[in-house]
């Protein structure tokens, strides 16, 4: 398990990824609609990844995996041609 002030901090992250998905979603619906389903797509990965500092603050997942997924997170949403159906479940 690791030490108390490493998962705070990831609970702390996870509530920040949170704080920016909801002050995004509100958006979504004035928005052109390829632009809608990209940005959705993004907001959809920041979900997750504030899901998994969730599951590495519990002891679910270990370090490595949290760097991991965040690493790989970062790659999907680079991707010049939005994430695709489906990207958010690769792994």
């Amino acid at each position: 398990m690791s030490p108390r002030w490493r998962r705070a901090r990831a609970l702390r992250s996870a509530q920040a990824l949170d704080d920016v998905v909801d002050s995004q979603v509100a958006s979504l619906p004035l928005l052109p609609a390829d632009v809608r389903r990209r940005h959705a797509d993004h907001l959809t990965e920041l979900v997750l990844l504030a899901q998994n500092y969730r599951h590495y603050a519990k002891g679910w997942i270990t370090r490595r995996e949290l760097e991991r997924r965040g690493r790989a997170a970062l790659l999907r949403l680079e991707e010049p041609d939005g994430l695709g159906v489906g990207a958010t479940h690769r792994r």
